[in-house]
């Protein structure tokens, strides 16, 4: 059944999207992808667990950096998912595994379909197996989607499966994937769910006044004010990115810079990103807010990934990324801390999501940044 669910014609078409989206052979400063191969190694040297480096969803993360690495670089030096636990349900392909893995957790879910597309991808060019792991994020992907509901604020995905919170990273992962997904396998599904959801988001007010998104909403559908995280900046602009590939509207990218120049203007100390926990001297992040700005700038790149004339608008921000990782952040044997903006004064983190974060920093830097 699973077989039939993608016949080799769609997995012929993935292949191909993958050459001409993600994969082809790109200009990348070499520099900059040799200092994230030596984060790359000392995060595997460091962190691994046996079976991933910490968390479930950081992990998703994780894995979906280093295959965005190798995919940049050419190399095969990390490719051990079938090794992470993630990467031996993904050969399972059984939906109650699955289940009971993501027990209940959406945003979480929609992160391993990210990371499970990436590794296909990679598979695709190295002529190896990838029906397992699209198959896999596909079975995740439709779990989530499931779990649109109108009957609380009009749309949007839930958070878990208590059904007790709508917020922003969920329905703009599910925004992302459905686009994405669309622009893989052209089922017109999946861009009526990317649709739906980015106007269901628009029409939430969870974008406040400064053009950032808040957590989420509250029970009588209003923006809750809670903290306006970095990623949640960065995974809005993907999405429509995406959205913007499948239908050609340009007004899918004027919305996702109205929220990236928000966060370069609201979100940084001189110039640089700073998560509101960050501090040079006393850092107060948990480890799933250590890997915030790393998924920002991960995310820029899939935005200009998608929007390839608009680069040179981010390319000198990039570029001051990468640098203050590199002279601030940065420690003994390639260790990266959370804290970017500074030099630390004590107060920087380092743990296997700040290294992940300073490791999808250096990705995108290599693509985008000055060299």
């Amino acid at each position: 059944m699973l077989v039939a669910l993608f016949k080799l014609a769609a997995l012929a078409s993935v292949g191909a999207y993958a050459a001409a989206y993600h994969l082809a052979a790109r200009a990348q400063c070499s520099a900059t992808l040799s200092t994230a191969h030596s984060v790359a190694d000392r995060l595997q040297s460091g962190y691994w667990n046996g079976g991933g480096w910490g968390i479930f969803w950081t992990d998703a993360n994780t894995i979906e950096d280093f295959y965005n690495l190798m995919l940049a670089d050419g190399t095969t030096s990390f490719d051990n998912i079938d090794s992470t636990t993630i990467g031996q349900l993904a050969r399972q392909q059984n939906q109650a595994a699955w289940a009971a893995a993501i027990n209940g957790a959406w945003d979480d879910a929609l992160w391993v379909t990210l990371a499970l597309w990436k590794v296909g991808d990679y598979k695709v060019t190295h002529g190896q197996e990838s029906a397992p792991y699209y198959n896999s994020a596909n079975m995740v992907y439709d779990m989530v989607a499931a779990e649109y509901d109108t009957s609380f604020c009009g749309g949007g995905v839930w958070w878990n499966s208590a059904h007790t919170y709508k917020n922003a990273i969920t329905n703009e992962l599910f925004l992302y994937t459905s686009a994405a997904r669309y622009n893989r396998w052209k089922e017109q599904q999946h861009l009526d769910n990317a649709v739906k959801t980015w106007n269901w988001l628009l029409d939430s007010g969870m974008r406040n006044a400064d053009g950032l998104w808040n957590d989420g909403i509250t029970d009588a559908c209003t923006n809750n004010g809670q903290t306006t995280w970095t990623y949640n900046q960065g995974v809005i602009a993907s999405g429509l990115g995406a959205l913007y590939v499948a239908t050609g509207d340009s007004n899918y990218l004027t919305q996702a810079e109205i929220t990236l120049d928000a966060t370069i203007a609201k979100k940084t100390v001189n110039g640089i990103l700073k998560e509101t926990c960050d501090d040079v001297s006393s850092s107060s992040c948990n480890n799933d807010q250590a890997i915030f700005k790393g998924i920002w700038m991960k995310h820029l790149q899939f935005y200009l990934d998608a929007a390839p004339d608009r680069v040179s608008k981010y390319t000198s921000f990039i570029g001051a990324q990468e640098s203050a990782v590199v002279h601030y952040a940065t420690g003994s044997g390639w260790t990266v801390g959370n804290v970017w903006y500074g030099a630390s004064q004590g107060g920087s983190q380092f743990t296997a999501q700040t290294q992940t974060s300073g490791l999808a920093e250096h990705v995108s830097a290599a693509k985008y940044g000055p060299c």
